[in-house]
């Protein structure tokens, strides 16, 4: 084998430019003829002095002799590379389903080049159920940045971390260029980079498509959506990005600057749409913007494009205390939309004789109480967690517990040198006390006995009051508030439960997809970078929701764990008559890898077997 440059003129601009081929010369009847082995391309970048070195390397591969010889690192990872597409390729006369014997040397068996495809193998089958490499290739994605924004969304559910960390993993550990048929290797960081920007250039035109995409393909009506607010940090000084700003972070990363991403998701827990705000951004002044374009309209088919005669019903609204301002409450009912969301207010009352039961479990029990406000002209829904209740008490009385250590501690100093013993300065330090354990110490008489003589405390004293259940005093109660009054307790507080789904989907997105830390520190990046974890997030759902239809309710991280085990490999071995046999193949799926394979209609076995003889 040798290596060959070749000019070649564009026919259509008359540009000239030179490609690379790998060729090697075979003997017919009548004359040595070159055949080519490999198209190495235009951007063949080892040194002309090298040529031969590698071509022998790439010779010595095919026949199964595998040992570095002190060669290049830089040559050796080229020449594996290039065998390596060789041997992805089938023979035209090599039929791999028909019974082939032959008198082989075991001991020269070995297995080469092990890539992992079975993790990439179920991400790529949602993507593909989702139409997004369609819908990229329509939204004018060339064959690479296609390829490359796979890759980038299966690399962030694969191995979450930066774009550096996707590109090595998806050049030196994944098989996915395999099951795409295209060759990572001769892709560049920078095309990384840059699909990032493009995939975040058409955000809207995907937003829009994935949605109806799922609720076709899974035959949810859109009823119920649920709206709320995280914040993540990213490394850096944040001069770089506009949104980049100082505010409370939910990870008490307050040395850090924060964006602050808004997501809007149906009650099947697929999003709808997203934005990025600043990192200070107020959750209830946001909620007006997202929910914009989201009421009544008309219904499109995805199948045949066509728009139906009816208009779809505004869904209802479901949030937290955070956004439930009376503002937005208000703008809710101008705007006509149904909502449930969590009461701000702080009077709570609870009438046990009044409630029903909603929940039982062996360890809890809920209960909910509906009252009519005819101020509101809402209802006003009472809930009562037993878990609840005993986790408010026990912190309660944990608060109680530290106030009474504190008290014991200050009393036992009158009678000690060096402690405060001035009746003025031991009621500061109660005053301090109270102020410490304000929730505990509401609860407790204190007296202080002043001595006879000087001016010194004698003693002190506490007595904690019965604590009745008042208005500001119902362990375990919570109030919800609506303005769907045909609805009963338990369909109400069902529907608010979903609520917890949003609380996974952030959780997911932050500790399962690499949400958090951003290392970029321009504005598109990182939003971009949220994008892309966002899309991966779709792809996850995607796969858990119809695992969960099937009873398997694993997380993200444990399927992940699962699928990791499936690899391709080179099985290479001598014949007796002295050829050098290559077959490419997934080994055999493990019991739980071969469940999920069933449950989502894919063979087990990733790729195809290619069968490669070199005499």
């Amino acid at each position: 084998m040798y290596i060959r440059k070749i000019k070649i003129k564009n026919r259509k601009s008359g540009k000239v430019y030179f490609t690379y081929r790998l060729v090697e010369a075979i003997r017919t009847s009548q004359s040595v003829k070159q055949r080519i082995v490999l198209n190495l391309g235009r951007h063949f970048a080892v040194e002309k002095k090298d040529w031969l070195v590698l071509a022998k390397r790439i010779e010595a591969i095919l026949s199964g002799q595998c040992n570095l010889s002190g060669m290049d690192t830089h040559l050796e990872v080229s020449a594996q590379r290039y065998a390596a597409m060789i041997l992805q390729k089938q023979d035209p006369d090599v039929d791999v389903d028909k019974a082939q014997y032959h008198e082989v040397d075991i001991n020269s068996l070995q297995m080469l080049r092990p890539r992992s495809v079975g993790l990439e193998y179920v991400c790529l089958h949602a993507l593909r159920q989702l139409k997004l490499d369609v819908k990229l290739l329509q939204l004018g994605f060339s064959r690479h940045n296609l390829n490359a924004a796979l890759a980038t969304i299966i690399g962030r559910m694969s191995v979450p971390g930066s774009e550096l960390a996707t590109f090595n993993w998806i050049q030196q550990k994944s098989g996915l260029g395999e099951l795409l048929g295209y060759d990572y290797g001769q892709m560049s960081l920078t095309r990384i980079y840059q699909v990032s920007d493009l995939l975040l250039k058409h955000k809207k035109q995907i937003e829009d498509f994935l949605y109806p995409i799922e609720c076709e393909l899974f035959e949810f009506s859109d009823t119920v959506t649920l709206y709320d607010l995280t914040n993540t940090y990213f490394e850096g000084s944040g001069k770089f990005n506009d949104l980049a700003a100082r505010g409370k972070s939910k990870e008490k990363r307050t040395d850090c600057p924060l964006v602050t991403l808004a997501l809007v998701l149906d009650g099947s827990g697929f999003p709808k749409s997203s934005q990025v705000y600043e990192g200070n951004a107020c959750e209830s002044k946001t909620l007006q913007e997202m929910l914009n374009g989201l009421g009544a309209g008309l219904d499109k088919n995805i199948s045949t494009g066509q728009e139906s005669l009816f208009a779809k019903p505004k869904p209802t609204i479901i949030m937290d205390a955070g956004i439930a301002t009376e503002e937005n409450i208000e703008w809710l009912k101008k705007e006509k939309y149904r909502y449930l969301v969590v009461s701000r207010k702080r009077h709570r009352e609870f009438d046990a004789d009044q409630a029903v039961e909603v929940r039982k479990r062996r360890d809890y029990t809920i209960h909910v109480q509906k009252v009519v406000n005819e101020g509101t002209d809402e209802v006003e829904l009472y809930c009562k967690s037993s878990q609840k209740e005993a986790k408010e008490k026990a912190i309660q009385d944990q608060f109680f517990t530290k106030f009474e250590e504190s008290m014991e501690k200050l009393n036992l100093g009158l009678s000690r040198k060096g402690c405060v013993k001035r009746y003025e300065k031991v009621l500061e330090s109660i005053g301090r006390i109270r102020q410490k354990y304000g929730k505990a110490s509401k609860h407790y008489k204190i007296t202080v006995e002043k001595q006879k003589k000087g001016n010194n405390a004698k003693a002190i004293t506490w007595k904690r009051n019965v604590i009745e259940d008042t208005a500001d005093n119902f362990p375990g109660v919570y109030c919800l508030r609506t303005n769907l009054k045909d609805w009963d307790e338990s369909t109400l507080w069902r529907t608010y439960t979903m609520l917890t789904d949003l609380e996974a989907v952030f959780r997911s997105l932050k500790s399962e997809l690499g949400l958090r830390p951003v290392f970029h520190q321009k504005t598109d990046r990182v939003s971009g970078h949220l994008f892309i974890t966002l899309l991966a997030y779709h792809a996850v759902h995607t796969i858990r929701y119809q695992l969960k239809k099937k009873e398997i309710d694993s997380s993200w991280s444990n399927l992940r764990k699962q699928l990791c085990g499936q690899v391709r490999m080179t099985v290479t071995m001598k014949t007796k008559d002295n050829e050098t046999i290559n077959i490419r193949k997934s080994n055999q799926p493990e019991s739980k890898q071969r469940k999920i394979y069933e449950i989502l209609g894919l063979d087990m076995l990733p790729g195809w077997t290619v069968k490669k003889i070199v005499k």
